[in-house]
């Protein structure tokens, strides 16, 4: 499942999406079913790739594909690491007649030359502008808020983007000069328990979660009780697992495609919309006195609705709410059981 971002009314839906060797295809989900009928179809032939595509501020994890006719379609993932996943696939694909040039691929993910010309001051003058330079936001790690920092993996796509570096493995290398000469700094927890790691490819970590600023920026601003949300302690664990998963609907018994987020200490489990704009659960529940299990995928469980694919797994609160889920493998479904499990 991805986000898809439509062409006319420029909304997105969520499709599941199949890549071929020369098409990438997706499906409309209903009843809890991918429909027999591609939706649509992308031909990779001729095909520009954008990986990462920072044309959106507030979705970060975007791929943007621009047809030889000039069609541009977004696609949005959960993780950077499923991001890149598709996006290599997808290169391949659009490369497949040309298997020197995949080789290439392959071999400058791994390699590094900083740019000829291009000075660290540079860089950081260009991270400073307004409107093409990295975006700081107020981000949250165990409970305290940063103000004006940025993540790891933010400014690794902010480097990839603005041409400083062709790899993920070379923007790492670049950041971690950028710490080396002071001109950024981690903050919080993660960052800086990186930071005193004997490799140094390590020192800085390409992570969602790992918050950096400006080395001359204010210190961390702990936000005091009343500020806080109710629900902001249940958001600040660390994330254990995320991806997209079809869910009945508690009133209508409809199925919907969720960005479901698991998270430990405190243990959560939120979903998402991924629809909207705003990055705000649409709900969630603690896992504490759970159980979850696998259903029967020959014929329809008692509690279930509609024309279900199959793939089920149940989760049952310690309140007797029951949440009826559907993965899109069977591999799938046991990898979230068993990532659940241990947290409840």
């Amino acid at each position: 499942f991805l986000p898809l971002q439509g062409h006319i009314v420029r909304n997105w839906k969520v499709r599941w999406f199949v890549l071929l060797q020369d098409k990438l295809l997706y499906y409309k989900i209903e009843g809890g079913k991918k429909e027999p009928s591609p939706k649509g179809r992308i031909l990779l032939d001729g095909c520009a790739i954008t990986c990462p595509c920072l044309e959106y501020e507030n979705r970060p994890l975007l791929i943007k594909l621009k047809t030889k006719t000039n069609t541009d379609y977004f696609l949005e993932c959960c993780s950077r690491e499923e991001r890149d996943s598709w996006a290599l696939d997808i290169t391949g694909a659009i490369h497949a007649g040309h298997p020197v040039q995949v080789q290439e691929l392959h071999r400058m993910k791994n390699s590094f030359k900083l740019l000829e010309n291009i000075s660290l001051h540079d860089i950081v003058e260009r991270m400073y502008d307004s409107s093409t330079g990295i975006k700081l936001n107020r981000n949250l790690e165990q409970g305290n808020r940063y103000k004006e920092t940025f993540t790891g993996s933010a400014l690794v796509d902010w480097l990839i983007s603005n041409s400083f570096a062709v790899s993920r493995f070379e923007a790492v290398t670049l950041a971690s000069m950028l710490m080396d000469e002071n001109f950024i700094r981690p903050m919080g927890v993660r960052s800086t328990e990186a930071t005193r790691s004997s490799d140094p490819s390590e020192k800085f970590l390409d992570d969602s979660t790992a918050l950096y600023m400006f080395a001359e920026s204010s210190k961390k601003n702990t936000s005091s009780k009343e500020e806080v949300h109710f629900n902001i302690s249940e958001l600040s664990g660390k994330i254990v697992k995320q991806g997209f998963l079809v869910k009945q609907g508690h009133k209508r018994k409809n199925w919907k495609v969720r960005k479901f987020v698991l998270r430990a200490d405190p243990a959560f489990l939120h979903y998402y919309d991924p629809t909207k704009e705003e990055n705000k659960p649409v709900g969630g529940f603690s896992l504490r006195g759970c159980l979850v299990s696998a259903l029967e995928d020959n014929g329809v469980p008692a509690g279930v609705k509609g024309n279900v694919q199959g793939n089920l797994f149940k989760i049952i609160t310690k309140n007797d709410i029951h949440y009826y889920i559907q993965a899109s493998s069977k591999a799938e479904r046991v990898q979230w059981i068993e990532a659940i499990k241990p947290l409840t």
